[in-house]
C-alpha cells in the first residue's frame, strides 16, 4: 500500500500513539539512561520495536518512526550522525510491522527544530528550509512512506517544511499543529490560519495533535475542518494530566469514545498523543468500527487571507489600507532608499489602528532592490501587526521572495488580462496558496470603457486561474477607477462592472476608492460618496485610506445597515476608544513612548527615549514609562489579547530603550544612579538541549532591565553552581523539557542548596507542575514568563 490507496479508504485510517512516554516507562524499569528518545535507536532498539510492534497488533495503519528530535541541532550537540539516527530508525519500525501487516505504512517522524524562528527568535526561515530539507532527503533515500511533520507551533516553520518535503521529495506530508487551551498555539497561530496556510501550500493531510485531549480539541477541529478540503488528523492526548501525579485522566474507553466523534464531524485520520498505548489505539479501532463517517466534508468554499494570528474572512466589506505606497509620498521613498523600514512599520501600525483590516504593500521604485525591498518589508511589517497583507507588485521575482517568506496566505495584487501576466503570476500564486487580485485590463485596450468588457476580461482571468488550480473563492476582481475629471461615465461604468461581477461570476470585487477624485477639490468628499455607492453595487474589498475618518465611517455604517454587523459591534468597537493607544497619526514628533513600546516600534521608541533623557532621570522613565507599558504587555498575554510575537517584540523594543539608557549613564551625566536591576542566571539542565522557554524567559527579564547570565542548554549543576558562586547570584532559573532531564534538574537545586542557600531558584517547563516543582526543591513554579518576572520583582525588592 502506498499513500494514495491510504488516504482513498473508506474507513477511519488509523494512526499510532504515543512513543516517548512508553519508552520512558520501559527504561525506567531496565534502568536504562539516554538524553534523547533517538538514542535508544541504537543501545535499545529492541525497545523501539515493541512500540511498533504494540500499535500494529492494535490496528494501525502507518507508524512513526522513532525520529521526532532527529535533527543537527538536537543530535549534534550528543555527537550523532543525523543519516545514521534517521536510518536505523526506518529500519526497527520496518522491521518490526512488516512480519505483522505488510500494507502498514512507515512515517518519519519529524518535529520543530528547536529554536525560535526570526524574529521571535535566531532560526532563519532559509536555515529552517534547508535543515528539513536535509532531514527528508535522507528519509526519502532510507524509505520513509511520508513524512509526518507534528506537534508543531509557528506557522512560518510549517511552511519552511513543506517547502522543503514538495521542492527536494516525493513524499507526501501530513501536518499537525499543536494547539494551547485558548485556541491558538504556543505562538498565536490560529487553527484557521494554519488550515488556510497548509492547504494551499500541498500539504498531503493536516491537522492536530498533543496539548490537549479529545473533548478539547473539539472547537479547534471544527475550524480546521471548515477551512480545509485536505483529510483532517486528529491525534489527542489521553485527555489532561492531573498537576499532582501526571496521570493523564481519560481512560481507554473514554477516549476512544471522544475521539471517535471526530469521525463522525468529518476527520479522516485518528490515533493518540501523550498518555495513550496501543491498548488505547485497540479501543479506538473498536469504536470506529461502530460510527459512520461523513467524509468527504462538504467544503464550503470560503473567501479569506490570513496572517499567522489574523484571520479575514471576505464575508462583509472589508478595508484594505492603501498607504504603504511610495507613489507620491517623498518620506516614504526616502525611507526605501535607505533602508528605513520603521516608516513602513508606523504606517502600518497606524492604518491598523484606524480600521484597516488588510494592509496594501507597494515598495515599488526605480533605482532600489525591489525583491529585497519587499521581502524585508513583509518581515518588518508582520512584526508589528497581525494584519494580512496584500502583496502589490508586478514582478515576478518580487513576488516569488516575498510569497515564500509571508507567513500565512496573503493576496497577490496584481495580474491582468494579458497572457504574459496570467502565464507568468499565477503559477507562483499556486505554488505559495495565495489568493490573487485580477484586474480588468488588458495590453491591446487597457483600461475597457465599458462594463460588458471588464466582464469579458474577468471571465479570462477566471478561466485562466480555474486552470492553474486556483479556487474561485481566492479570485478577486479589481474593476479599476478612474478619476470623474476626466470622465464621468467611467464612475458608473466601473460601478454597473461591479455588480455585473458578482452577479455573474460569483467573485469577490476590489476598487481603487481614491482615484475617483484625483485632480478635483475635497477629494474626501467625492471618495466617501463613490465609496457608498460602491459599496451598494457590491464592492467587497475597498483599497482606501482608514485614517480617512469620512471613508472609514462609511464603510463601518454600511456594514450595519446593510446587516453585516451583528448588533453593530464592530461599529460600536470601532468608536468607543477601548484598547488601542491612539487612534489619529502620531507621526514624528508627536510620537510618544507608550505608543512606540505597545505597538513594537524599535526605531522611535530609541529616539524618543533619548529625546525625554534630556529633561528626565534615566530612573522616571524606568519606572514611569518602561515599566508600566510592560506590564500592560504582560496582562494582555496573560489574558489572550496578545500572542508570543508580540509580547517578544515589544520586550525586544524596551531591551532597545534600556540600553539606551544604560549608554547615558555610562557616559556619566548620571553618575551613581543605578539602572540595573539584578543579576540573574538562566540555565537549560544537564541532558536537556531545548531552549525556546529559557530564551522567552531572557527576552523578558532583560527588557525589565535584569542582567541575565545565559548558561545555555545542556548545562551541568557544576557549571550552575560555579556561576552563581562567581557573581554572587541572588536567583538562578532553570528550564526542563524533557522528563528524563528532571533528575538533573533535581541534582541541581540539591547542589545549589547546599553551595548557596541563599540563592532563589526558579523552574520551568513543559514537563513540570508546581507540586513537583516544590517537591524538588524549587522555590518558585514559573508557567511563563510573566511568572519569572513576577518572581524576580520579589526576589530584588
Amino acid at each position: 500500500m502506498n499513500v494514495n490507496a491510504l488516504l482513498q479508504k473508506n474507513t477511519p485510517i488509523i494512526a499510532d500513539g504515543a512513543m516517548g512516554t512508553l519508552l520512558q516507562k520501559a527504561c525506567a524499569e531496565r534502568k536504562i539512561a539516554y538524553t534523547l528518545p533517538e538514542q535508544l535507536n541504537f543501545i535499545a532498539p529492541e525497545i523501539v520495536m515493541a512500540v511498533h510492534e504494540g500499535y500494529a497488533r492494535a490496528g494501525s495503519d502507518f507508524v512513526a518512526a522513532n525520529t521526532f528530535g532527529a535533527n543537527s541541532y538536537k543530535l549534534s550537540p550528543l555527537g550523532m550522525d543525523l543519516e545514521q539516527t534517521i536510518k536505523a530508525a526506518l529500519e526497527i519500525a520496518r522491521n518490526a510491522v512488516f512480519p505483522l501487516n505488510k500494507d502498514i505504512l512507515v512515517a518519519l517522524d519529524c518535529t520543530t527544530l528547536g529554536q525560535l524562528m526570526a524574529p521571535l527568535g535566531t532560526m532563519t526561515f532559509e536555515a529552517a528550509y534547508d535543515e528539513y530539507k536535509r532531514i527528508f532527503t535522507i528519509a526519502e533515500r532510507f524509505g520513509a512512506d511520508f513524512i509526518l511533520l507534528a506537534t508543531m507551533t509557528d506557522l512560518l516553520e510549517v511552511k519552511a517544511a513543506i517547502l522543503a518535503a514538495k521542492e527536494n521529495t516525493y513524499l507526501p506530508i501530513f501536518v499537525t499543529m499543536t494547539f494551547e487551551p485558548n485556541g491558538r498555539t504556543f505562538t498565536g497561530c490560529l487553527p484557521e490560519a494554519f488550515a488556510m496556510t497548509a492547504t494551499g501550500l500541498g500539504a498531503d493531510a493536516i491537522g492536530v495533535n498533543c496539548s490537549l485531549g479529545p473533548v478539547e480539541l473539539r472547537a479547534v477541529v471544527e475550524k480546521i475542518l471548515a477551512f480545509t478540503h485536505l483529510p483532517v488528523i486528529v491525534k489527542p492526548n489521553a485527555g489532561l494530566p492531573d498537576p499532582a501525579t501526571g496521570i493523564f485522566s481519560l481512560n481507554e474507553a473514554d477516549f476512544a469514545r471522544d475521539t471517535a466523534l471526530f469521525y463522525e464531524r468529518g476527520a479522516r485520520i485518528l490515533g493518540g498523543c501523550c498518555g495513550t498505548s496501543p491498548a488505547y489505539i485497540s479501543a479506538l479501532v473498536d469504536e470506529l468500527s461502530q460510527k459512520k463517517a461523513v467524509y468527504p466534508v462538504e467544503h464550503k468554499r470560503v473567501s479569506a487571507i490570513c496572517s499567522a494570528e489574523n484571520v479575514v474572512v471576505i464575508d462583509a466589506p472589508r478595508i484594505i489600507g492603501e498607504r504603504i505606497n511610495p507613489t507620491g509620498k517623498p518620506l516614504m521613498k526616502a525611507a526605501l532608499r535607505e533602508g528605513d523600514m520603521s516608516f513602513l512599520q508606523k504606517q502600518a501600525v497606524e492604518q491598523f489602528n484606524d480600521g484597516a483590516e488588510i494592509l496594501d504593500v507597494n515598495v515599488g521604485l526605480p533605482g532600489i532592490d525591489e525583491v529585497a525591498a519587499m521581502v524585508s518589508a513583509i518581515r518588518h511589517i508582520q512584526q508589528v501587526t497581525p494584519a494580512p497583507l496584500q502583496i502589490d507588485s508586478v514582478n515576478s521575482a518580487v513576488l516569488s521572495a516575498s510569497l515564500r517568506v509571508y507567513n500565512g496566505k496573503p493576496l497577490v495584487n496584481s495580474v491582468n488580462g494579458d497572457d504574459k501576466s496570467l502565464f507568468t503570476i499565477l503559477p507562483i500564486v499556486k505554488k505559495y496558496g495565495a489568493a490573487v487580485l485580477g484586474l480588468t485590463l488588458d495590453e491591446e485596450h487597457g483600461v475597457p470603457k465599458t462594463a460588458e468588457e471588464r466582464l469579458s476580461i474577468a471571465e479570462k482571468i477566471l478561466s485562466a486561474c480555474r486552470k492553474h488550480g486556483i479556487p474561485d473563492e481566492d479570485v478577486y476582481i479589481d474593476c479599476l477607477t478612474l478619476t470623474v475629471a476626466s470622465d464621468q461615465e467611467s464612475a458608473r461604468e466601473t460601478l454597473k462592472a461591479v455588480r455585473l461581477i458578482k452577479e455573474m461570476l460569483g467573485l469577490k470585487t476590489v476598487l481603487g476608492v481614491s482615484n475617483i477624485s484625483f485632480g478635483l477639490p475635497n477629494r474626501e468628499l467625492l471618495n466617501s460618496t463613490f465609496l457608498t455607492l460602491a459599496l451598494q453595487s457590491g464592492l467587497d474589498l475597498p483599497i482606501m485610506n482608514p485614517s480617512s475618518a469620512a471613508m472609514t465611517g462609511a464603510v463601518r455604517g454600511y456594514r450595519v445597515l446593510a446587516g453585516f454587523d451583528d448588533k453593530a459591534g464592530e461599529y460600536i468597537a470601532g468608536y468607543s476608544g477601548a484598547e488601542s493607544i491612539a487612534k489619529t497619526a502620531v507621526l514624528g514628533s508627536n510620537m510618544t513612548l507608550e505608543y512606540a513600546l505597545e505597538n513594537a516600534l524599535t526605531t522611535d521608541a530609541v529616539r524618543v527615549t533619548r529625546e525625554l533623557l534630556r529633561t528626565a532621570a534615566p530612573v522616571d522613565i524606568i519606572d514611569n514609562q518602561l515599566v508600566p507599558s510592560l506590564d500592560r504587555t504582560g496582562a494582555a498575554y496573560e489574558n489572550g489579547r496578545l500572542y508570543l510575537p508580540q509580547l517578544i517584540a515589544r520586550a525586544d523594543t524596551a531591551s532597545a530603550c534600556f540600553a539606551v539608557i544604560k549608554e547615558k549613564i555610562a557616559a556619566g551625566s548620571d553618575s551613581g544612579e543605578s539602572v540595573g536591576k539584578g543579576d540573574i542566571v538562566l540555565a537549560t539542565v544537564k541532558g536537556d538541549i531545548h531552549d525556546i522557554g529559557k530564551n522567552i524567559v531572557k527576552a523578558l527579564l532583560e527588557s525589565y532591565g535584569y542582567h541575565v547570565i545565559d548558561l545555555g542548554r545542556d548545562c551541568p549543576a557544576e557549571t550552575i553552581a560555579e556561576a552563581v558562586r562567581k557573581h554572587d547570584i541572588r536567583l538562578v532559573g532553570l528550564s526542563a523539557l524533557m522528563t528524563t532531564t528532571l533528575s538533573a534538574m533535581e541534582a541541581a537545586i540539591r547542589l545549589l542548596k547546599t553551595q548557596s542557600p541563599n540563592c532563589r531558584i526558579m523552574v520551568g517547563g513543559a514537563v513540570l507542575t508546581e507540586s513537583y516543582a516544590r517537591s524538588i526543591g524549587a522555590d518558585w513554579y514559573s508557567k511563563n514568563a510573566n511568572g519569572a518576572v513576577e518572581y524576580a520583582r520579589k526576589v530584588f525588592l
